[in-house]
C-alpha cells in the first residue's frame, strides 16, 4: 500500500482537524518509501536508520504538539479563544485527546482501553508489575532471557538482593529457544519476563509460548513491547500475556516521557496490586465539610475508576506527547503495521544478505520478522567514523552495529549505508 499525505489524512479524518498542522506532501518521484521524507524532516538532512533508538516524529504530529503549546501560550484552540466558562480539564482534553490516544493504542495492540494505563516509560510500567506482584516479598524466582532490555535485567538482579532468584536463558545464534526457558521455569516461578522484540538484535520472541509456559506453572507473563508496537503486528489478547509495557518514542512515533501499561482486566488490583496512589485513579471526588456541600458521614467521598487507570496511573501526563500521538497513531493504523513491515522487509533482507559478505557477521536470525537487524563490527571507532563521514545514522555500540529502517526509508538509503561501510 502506498498513500501520500493528503490521501492518508483524508481517509483517517485528520485532514480538517490538522489543517493548521500539516501540509500535503507526496513521496519524492522515484522514492519507494511509504511516506515522503518531508514528512520526517530529519530524513531530508541525513540518512536516518536508527528508528529502534528513537523514531523521528512525523511533521503532522509535531504540529499537533505545537498546537498544544500554542494553546498554553495563547489560550486559543485552532485560532479561536476558548470559552471562559469551559472547565480547564475539558479544554485540555480538546487539544491533547488523551482518552482517544489510549483507545487508539489499545486497538493497535488488541486490548481493551480499560486494560491500558498511561506510564512514564516502558521500565516504569514493568516496575509497576514487579511491585504489584509483590516480587520483592515471598521469594520464588523470576525467569527472563539475556536479550531482554538491559534496564530490566538490572532491575531483576537488584531483586536478588531481596531474596528473589533470577534465572536467565542464554541466546543461541541470535535467538532464545523456548526449550531453554522450559528448563528454568518451575512451580516456584512467579514471573516470566521477556521482550517481545529484543532491542539488541531484533529477535522476536514467541510470546504465546512464553505465556503458556508461565501459566502452566502458575506464574505470570510480562512482555516489553516497545520494539514491536507500531512496526509489527501485536495481539496481546491472542498471546495470553498478562502484562505489557511500551514507551512511545520508538515505533509509535511519539516522544520520551510517556508510554502505556497493559494489565489484563481480571488481574487489576487483585493479582497486580495498586502500590502507589494518585488523583488519576478516581472520579466524582466530593467534599462534605464546607458550606453548601451535600451531607455525608465522611469529610469527602470518591469513586475509584474500575479500570487500569484506577490502579496504576498517578498524576499528570505529558499532554504535548498525547497531542502528537493522537496524530501518529492514526497514521500508523491507517498504513497498517503489516504494510509497514512489508515495506521495511526488503531493506532488512538486503542488509542481511550483503553486510555479511562485507565482513559484518550477523547477530539477527535470518528469518526474523522485525525491522531491526544487527551485526558484529571488528572496529567500532572506524565504523562510527565511516558512518559520520557519509552522514548516515545507525547505532554502533561496543562491537555491535544495529540498523532499523522505517516508513520513510528506501533502497537509496541502504545504498548509502553500504557504500559508507564498503
Amino acid at each position: 500500500m502506498k498513500l501520500n499525505r493528503r490521501e492518508l489524512l483524508a481517509q483517517t479524518g485528520l485532514l480538517a482537524a490538522t489543517a493548521k498542522w500539516a501540509s500535503a506532501a507526496a513521496p519524492a518521484k522515484g522514492s519507494s518509501s511509504i511516506l515522503a521524507k518531508s514528512d520526517f524532516p530529519i530524513a531530508e538532512s541525513q540518512t536516518y536508520l536508527n528508528c529502534a533508538g528513537w523514531h523521528p516524529t512525523p511533521a503532522a504530529s509535531a504540529r499537533a504538539m505545537k498546537a498544544y503549546v500554542d494553546f498554553k501560550n495563547t489560550g486559543q484552540i485552532d485560532g479561536r479563544n476558548t470559552d471562559s466558562s469551559t472547565p480547564v480539564p475539558e479544554m485540555f482534553a480538546r487539544v491533547t485527546r488523551s482518552k482517544e490516544v489510549k483507545e487508539l493504542f489499545a486497538k493497535l495492540v488488541n486490548a481493551k482501553p480499560t486494560e491500558i494505563a498511561y506510564a512514564q516509560s516502558t521500565m516504569a510500567g514493568e516496575s509497576v508489575v514487579i511491585e504489584g506482584l509483590g516480587l520483592p516479598r515471598g521469594g520464588g524466582n523470576v525467569v527472563t532471557d539475556a536479550l531482554h532490555f538491559e534496564g530490566s535485567l538490572y532491575a531483576y538482579r537488584e531483586l536478588e538482593k531481596q531474596g528473589v532468584e533470577v534465572r536467565i536463558a542464554q541466546p543461541r545464534d541470535g535467538r532464545v529457544e523456548i526449550r531453554d526457558m522450559e528448563k528454568l521455569v518451575d512451580k516456584k516461578t512467579r514471573l516470566v519476563a521477556v521482550s517481545l522484540v529484543s532491542f539488541i538484535n531484533g529477535f522476536k520472541q514467541d510470546i504465546k509460548a512464553v505465556s503458556d509456559l508461565a501459566h502452566a506453572h502458575g506464574a505470570y507473563a510480562y512482555a516489553d513491547i516497545i520494539q514491536a508496537a507500531g512496526c509489527i503486528p501485536v495481539n496481546l489478547h491472542e498471546t495470553g500475556v498478562d502484562c505489557a509495557a511500551c514507551g512511545s518514542y520508538k515505533w509509535l512515533m511519539g516522544d520520551m516521557g510517556l508510554g502505556f501499561l497493559y494489565v489484563r482486566e481480571d488481574l487489576q488490583g487483585k493479582i497486580v496490586k495498586s502500590t502507589q496512589h494518585g488523583w488519576k485513579q478516581y472520579r466524582d471526588f466530593e467534599y462534605h465539610m464546607f458550606p453548601g456541600d451535600p451531607p455525608a458521614a465522611a469529610p469527602f467521598t470518591y469513586q475509584r475508576l474500575p479500570e487500569a487507570a484506577g490502579y496504576y496511573e498517578l498524576g499528570t501526563i505529558a499532554n504535548s506527547i498525547t497531542a502528537g500521538l493522537w496524530v501518529s497513531l492514526q497514521i500508523i493504523q491507517k498504513l497498517g503495521v503489516e504494510n509497514i513491515r512489508a515495506h521495511t522487509k526488503p531493506l532488512t533482507d538486503r542488509l542481511q544478505k550483503e553486510l555479511p559478505a562485507m565482513g559484518y557477521a550477523p547477530m539477527t536470525p535470518p528469518d526474523n520478522p522485525t525491522p531491526i537487524v544487527a551485526f558484529i563490527v571488528k572496529d567500532p571507532d572506524a565504523t562510527i567514523a565511516k558512518l559520520k563521514k557519509a552522514n548516515v545514522t545507525a547505532k554502533v555500540v561496543h562491537h555491535q552495529l544495529r540498523i532499523s529502517p522505517s516508513v520513510f526509508n528506501d533502497q537509496q538509503d541502504i545504498d548509502k549505508l553500504l557504500n559508507a561501510l564498503a
